[in-house]
């Protein structure tokens, strides 16, 4: 995952482009960069955020950076923003997404002419150098980026900075955000639309699929209009999104408050089964309140995240290690667990690991149950659209351990859809058996149908792939 933030303004904007990309520190874990065009030209700065915040990183050197045009990132692996000098001239470029072709396209490119790509640790190429290759093989800009749009198999939104302004553009199926504020000096983009709200931005405009904008001090041009198919990410409001953001008008907070609603409704559970709700700080708080509010169960918080030297950037990009600090970073408050059944609500269950020892940590903390109830449904496929999450293979999800113990290892297509059905036996037998391995009291997922509900917007627009499959 990752997220960037641009600015153009009258003033220096420096400031405001610091702040705004340290606004998306949830987004990313390992690299973030800033550059900026002033009458020096470009300055470009780029930093590893594996162990320190990025605030830090940058402090000292935003003092000797000047401009009116910047773009800023945090990325969740690769360095960023790249500055390229090509036939369009030189500009400096940030992107957010996945290409699951890069391989292929990286041939084409050298078997057309292509020199080479640098290689990244681990061998891999950069996907904002394999973007910038593409938008070079054009004639302009508008079209090097249509080119790259089309030809990559997966998701990119980007921003690109030249001399004369900023181009946005959002990903052909929108299944990540990009939006417009302005004020008076000027305007901003940003993946998330609250990063602007402090610094005085006011909402403009929500790009549309595909839509490709320019925007400078003086406004914002569309230049491709956006398409009319979406199919925006729902995982951003389950789990990615900052409490207070909002994607498609949607407030993540209130799409978690439902969720939690509905998941009580269909659930049953009142203080007969039950004495307090809780849930996997943070992103399960907000659910967990929803649940509790609907239920008429006490809400409570039996641990506490600690935060004030780890936030989300510390954490390291070796699971084994990010399960670790996810343990070391929970505090448990014993007189709220002891002799207490306790329902439990977690935005998801991926591999189950954590969670695991999450139950294990409450029951030997003096819990009598944990019930856990995953606010989405079992992921089932590994997402091919943003990088969620970190599995290298889909039998890293313990719901495809489970059915593929029950199928073997090769399981068709129509049988997986079976086990995607909440209203099948399949299903029913699959929740049973990661309950008794995850050692929970009892466990009920949430259905995909009320969740979309939650979010409340058209469900044709929501990609639901890591849950059913279907793109």
């Amino acid at each position: 995952m990752g997220g960037f933030f641009a600015t153009a303004l009258k003033e220096d904007c420096v400031f405001d482009l610091f702040f705004g990309t340290d606004y998306h520190s949830h987004l990313g874990t390992r690299r973030a960069g800033l550059a900026v065009f002033g009458k020096d030209g470009f300055n470009r700065a780029i930093h590893n955020i594996e162990s320190s915040p990025f605030r830090t990183k940058f402090e000292k050197e935003i003092h000797d950076m000047e401009g009116n045009l910047g773009i800023g990132c945090i990325s969740d692996y690769e360095p960023q923003p790249l500055i390229v000098r090509s036939h369009h001239g030189t500009y400096a470029i940030t992107t957010v997404g996945k290409i699951n072709n890069i391989d292929k396209l990286s041939e084409k490119i050298i078997g057309d002419g292509g020199t080479h790509f640098l290689e990244m640790s681990g061998g891999s190429i950069n996907a904002t150098e394999l973007v910038a290759s593409l938008i070079n093989t054009k004639a302009n800009i508008i079209e090097g980026i249509q080119y790259a749009q089309e030809v990559i198999d997966g998701s990119m939104t980007l921003m690109l900075l030249t001399a004369q302004g900023i181009y946005l553009s959002r990903d052909k199926l929108g299944r990540t955000p990009l939006v417009v504020g302005m004020k008076d000096e000027g305007f901003c983009a940003s993946f998330e639309a609250f990063a602007y709200l402090n610094l005085g931005y006011r909402d403009y405009k929500e790009l549309g699929p595909g839509e490709i904008c320019v925007m400078t001090p003086e406004g914002v041009t569309t230049l491709a209009k956006p398409g009319s198919k979406m199919r925006i990410c729902t995982f951003l409001w389950v789990y990615y999104g900052y409490p207070s953001s909002r994607y498609e008008g949607v407030s993540v907070e209130e799409m978690r408050y439902n969720c939690g609603r509905f998941m009580a409704k269909r659930d049953g559970m009142t203080t007969d089964n039950i004495d307090i709700v809780a849930g996997v700080p943070d992103s399960g708080t907000a659910h967990a309140v929803g649940y509790a509010n609907e239920s008429g169960v006490p809400f409570s918080r039996p641990f506490i995240k600690y935060t004030p030297t780890w936030p989300r950037s510390f954490m390291p990009t070796i699971q084994s290690k990010r399960d670790l600090i996810a343990r070391m970073k929970l505090i448990p408050v014993h007189e709220l667990i002891e002799n207490r059944k306790l329902l439990l609500i977690d935005d998801s269950i991926v591999r189950g690991t954590q969670l695991r020892e999450t139950t294990d940590f409450l029951y030997r903390s003096g819990a009598k149950e944990v019930h856990v109830r995953p606010a989405c449904p079992p992921i089932m496929f590994g997402c091919k659209y943003i990088n969620f999450s970190r599995s290298t293979s889909e039998m890293e999800l313990i719901a495809r351990r489970i059915i593929s113990k029950e199928e073997g290892q090769n399981v068709d297509r129509t049988i997986l859809d079976d086990y995607c059905n909440p209203d099948t036996d399949k299903y029913q037998k699959m929740v049973e058996d990661i309950r008794k391995q995850l050692g929970f009291t009892s466990l009920n997922f949430n259905r995909l149908d009320d969740m979309l509900e939650a979010v409340g917007i058209d469900k044709d627009k929501l990609c639901t792939y890591c849950w059913d499959g279907k793109e």
